[in-house]
Order: structure tokens, then sequence, then C-alpha cells
């Protein structure tokens, strides 16, 4: 699903277009064959790999790539107290002002990634409608259709949801819209549609008609189990944990999924697709797409004068680093975590002398971020300044989990402008997830010993393997570790409250840098406390920040892309809460 240079070629020789040519709901598509010509098994497949294609976020008539990075980076981690923009203030200014809270609706970015999403939306809507033609014609069988129809649908919801926890009140479409100009977000009573029902049928349906598991060799094919973790996400995000226990009771007692033993190894290209993995993006590299494939959106995410070659973006806030002290049994530090520093060499050169910290830390943290004097996979040690671009604008530490090793430079990775090119792959839904979600289900049912047993499955996981002295992976006897790791397991939850407040942690602990922080403060409705709280102190370390807030009622959302509004009109497209 992967060899998007092959499907360019394809389309290039029988001149079609999968999407629309400008604005999403500008046009109608240019140079389109009639769905004829693709009505037959090897039309269907090309359109397709196409919808899976999108998955990196990159439409083809989109002005930048670096907001659609299929890691939702800008959008879900940027954007919360996980981590910075990085690089120069000056460098990708609009991601900067995403940073601040004051996005405003004439962004490019903001039309960028709207672009992508719907791209991928109207191409599964390509699929569905010619796979009908082809029944009718008699090319494909009604199984077959069933089949396509069931892997477009789940694409689809994976399109509208992505949209959804982005944009908020956004337009649902599917195959039968033939007038984009009449599809909107609000009702004929002026109300905002209600798009839930919408892609929660999507992935039912999927879940109804796709295979029950799919052939490890077809790897980022959907199945029924991804389509049962998506549905669950989709009553998380509303948390309804009523509809989404008996699905995640179902994944985690009949699927075919488990922890792996390192942590690390949902970040390597050699571990992608792994026994943990539910769903994810498939990346590649040197196979004549020129880098395209390979996380484009992504590129900027690397050490600046390090591996990969590019930018120093996506650099972790000192407020997120804070967040992996731990007590003297191994815990994290609820409350007072962002009392006291992780040391770091803010300022320093990488020739001045630096002490390193002492203090117990969950080896999570190292696996996720670059940190001056530990080992960056097996590049070395981190040597500090001189591999990040501005420690003022961006802080002291590198992002790690996007990083290819360096025995897999060349191999794992593309160079062309940048080096930044990986084909490692961005791991979408793990059972992590699973086992957290039915943790915040037991919370819920102030059922105290399931959720403390969930959470102490990912602290045991994450106490198997530690960053080694010397880059070298630890075999789980620790016997040269590269900090002072320390990992407790939590007794028994005392309180509902407790448990609730340490499973909102373990998230952030778990999916450090992975692009879900600020989606899950919203739905948690913990945003406004938790974004005010996070300025107020992180603006002492960058000034920018200063007289920064997130606003609430209006910043959990993105605004719509006024190019989108303006093409429709403010009737049909309206634009959300206090953009206006």
């Amino acid at each position: 699903m992967k060899n998007l240079g092959t499907l360019i070629l394809i389309m290039m020789l029988i001149g079609i277009s999968i999407s629309c040519d400008d604005d999403f709901l500008d046009k109608q598509p240019l140079g389109v064959v009639s769905d004829r010509v693709l009505a037959n098994k090897s039309g269907l497949d090309q359109l397709l790999i196409a919808a899976y294609a999108q998955l990196d976020g990159l439409g083809h008539d989109q002005a930048i790539p670096w907001p659609a990075g299929s890691s939702n980076y800008v959008w879900g981690s940027v954007s919360s107290d996980n981590s910075y923009k990085g690089s120069d203030l000056g460098d990708q200014p609009q991601m900067l002002e995403i940073e601040k809270y004051l996005v405003e609706p004439p962004f490019v970015y903001l039309d960028s990634e709207w672009r992508g999403l719907y791209d991928g939306v109207s191409r599964c809507n390509d699929v569905i409608r010619v796979a009908a033609v082809a029944v009718a014609a008699g090319t494909i069988t009604l199984e077959q259709e069933e089949q396509y129809k069931a892997e477009a649908r789940f694409l689809r919801g994976h399109y509208h949801f992505d949209a959804k926890q982005e944009f908020g009140n956004i337009p649902y479409i599917d195959e039968k819209v033939d007038d984009f100009f009449k599809v909107g977000n609000v009702t004929k009573d002026g109300a905002y549609v209600d798009t839930w029902p919408e892609i929660e049928a999507d992935f039912q349906y999927a879940i109804e008609h796709l295979p029950p598991i799919r052939d490890r060799s077809q790897p980022g094919r959907a199945d029924q189990w991804a389509a049962k973790a998506y549905l669950a996400k989709c009553y998380m995000w509303q948390m309804d944990l009523a509809e989404a226990k008996p699905l995640l009771e179902d994944i985690l007692n009949q699927g075919p999924y488990q922890l792996v033993d390192n942590y690390h190894n949902n970040f390597k290209i050699a571990t992608n697709n792994n026994m943990e993995s539910i769903w994810e993006y498939q990346a590649s590299v040197n196979d004549g797409a020129g880098g395209f494939n390979g996380n484009f959106g992504d590129v900027l995410n690397f050490p600046f004068g390090g591996p990969g070659g590019c930018c120093g973006f996506h650099q972790p806030s000192i407020n997120g680093v804070n967040a992996h002290q731990t007590d003297g049994n191994g815990l994290p530090l609820l409350d007072t975590f962002n009392d006291t520093d992780v040391a770091n060499d803010q300022g320093l050169e990488s020739t001045d002398p630096f002490i390193e910290h002492t203090g117990p830390l969950d080896p999570r943290l190292d696996w996720s971020i670059g940190r001056r004097g530990i080992p960056y996979l097996d590049w070395g040690d981190h040597p500090g300044k001189d591999w990040v671009r501005n420690h003022d604008s961006g802080g002291p530490y590198a992002p790690k989990k996007n990083l290819f090793y360096a025995e897999e430079e060349g191999t794992g990775s593309f160079g062309s402008w940048t080096g930044g090119f990986t084909a490692n792959n961005v791991r979408i839904i793990r059972l992590a997830h699973i086992i957290l979600w039915r943790a915040e289900v037991a919370a819920g049912e102030n059922d105290l010993a399931t959720a403390t047993e969930m959470v102490n499955l990912l602290r045991t996981r994450a106490d198997n393997y530690h960053v080694q002295e010397g880059g070298v992976e630890d075999d789980g006897t620790h016997p040269n570790d590269a900090a002072n790791y320390d990992v407790g397991l939590y007794p028994n939850f005392p309180n509902q409250q407790y448990a609730w407040k340490a499973i909102k942690f373990e998230h952030r602990l778990e999916f450090y840098m992975e692009g879900f922080r600020f989606f899950n403060l919203v739905r948690w409705e913990d945003a406004d406390e938790v974004l005010n709280k996070y300025l107020e102190k992180e603006k002492t370390h960058r000034t920018y920040l200063e007289g920064m807030s997130f606003t609430s009622g209006k910043n959990e959302y993105f605004p719509i892309p006024q190019v989108q509004i303006d093409v429709v009109g403010p009737e049909v497209l309206r634009q959300n809460p206090g953009y206006q």
C-alpha cells in the first residue's frame, strides 16, 4: 500500500486525477477518465493504493507538506505541553503561531492539512463508487465489492476522524455527494452537523465486512481488529466509555496482539508491524518515489547538525521532560513533576562542562528524546548544542522516536535535500492505546483493581529495557544504565480521582512526542487548565510564550481554513466558535 511512486506513474500513464484539482470544495476533478476504465480489479487496486498512499498527508496540490505529516506532530504535539515548534523563531512562523494559540483562519497550514485529509476522503469515495460500477459491469463479484468498500470505508473513517479531532465541526463527504458546493457543516436549522454517527458507521461496516485478521505479508491493510480499535477510539474521543468497553475487552481477550518487550521496538524500522501494532502507516524509501513515501511531512524533525540532516523542529519541552521524573518508589510525580527541572545544558556550548541529572527517571524519556550525554540510539552520545539549532527558541532537547539507526542510514533512510526521509512507520494505533483506554473505562466504573492492572502492564514493560551506556540496547538486566532509571508499579489505586490522574499521566509518558497529547487533553476537557498552567511556567524558559494563553471554548479546535469557507459560502461551511 506504500508504493506511491508506482501509483504516480500509473496515474500519469492513464491521465487520471484521484482528487480535486484546486481547493477541496472548489472544483470537480479535471482530466478524470470514465469510471468504466477503472471498473475492474486492476483499476480498483490502483484506486485503493491511492487511498492508502494519502495516509502520509501529501495531496498532489498542497502548498506545504509540514502540517500534513502523518505523525500529527504540529496539531497534537507542538500545540500541547509536550513540545516546542523548535528551530529558529522565524522558520515556519505559522507553526509558531499554532504553538502560541494565535492561529488564524487564513493560515496556509490549515488549508494544507484540510486538503490532505479530504483528498484522502475523495480517494476512498472513488473506490466505493467505481466498485459499484464494476459490479454492474460484471468485472468483480459482489463479495469483492464488499471487500473494496469495507477497506475504503475504514480509511474514510480515519480521514474524517482526523479532521474531526482537529477541526471539530466538519462536513462528512460520502460517495453519493455530487455537488461539493452544497456540502457543509451546518443543518437547515443552523446548528453544527454531528458527524460522529457517520464516522462510526464507516468503522462498523468495516468490522462487519473486513477479513478477521490481515495476512502479515500485507502489512498496513485494515482488518476487523483495526476497525474495532478505531471504533473504540471514536467512542473514547467522545468519552462514551460504555460503548468502548466491549470493543476494548474483545481486542484484549481475543485479539492477536501482545506488548513487545522493548518499548523502543515501536519506533524502529527493523520492528515495523510488530505484534503490538494494530494499524500503522507504511513508510518506505529507495522505492523509486524520490523519498516521497518516507514520512515527508516529518523530515524537519531531526537534530540540526546531527543525524537526519535537518532541521531542528519538534523539540521536546522542558515540561514534558520533567514529567518523566520519578519518586523514591519509581512512581511519577503526578502533582509536583514540574517544580524542579531535569538538569539540562540550556545555554551551554558542547565543549562547556555539564553536570548530568542524577535523580530517578522513567527510561521512556531517553527512548523518546535526545539529551546531552545520553546515547542517541547507535549514533553516539548526544553532544548537546552542536545538534541543536537554537537553544533560545527550541530548548536543549531533540526528538528521537522518528529517527533511524546509524546502521540503517542509506537503507532505511533516503537522502535528497535532506537525509530525513525514512522507512520508519508511524504507529497510529497500538496495543498500548487499548490498554490505557481500558484503564479509563475501569476508572469510570470505579473498578480500581483493573485500572491499576492496566497501567502497570505498561510500567512493567517500561522497566524491561533501559538506554545503555555506549548505545547498546539492554537485555533487561540493566548492567550499564545511561542514567538513573527507576520505574515502579502502582499499588492499588486508592480512589477514583487518583486513578484518573495516574492514567492520564501514563498516557503522556507512553505516547510522549507521538502527536496524541493535545487531543487527549481536549477529550478529557483538561486543555484549559493544563495548558494555561504549562504556559505560566514555560514562558520563563521560552520568552516568546510571554502573554500567551489557551482560550477555552475556542482553542480546543483549529479554525476551518478561510479559503474553504470562501469557496462555498459561510452559510454552508460555518467557521468554528471564536474564530469568526
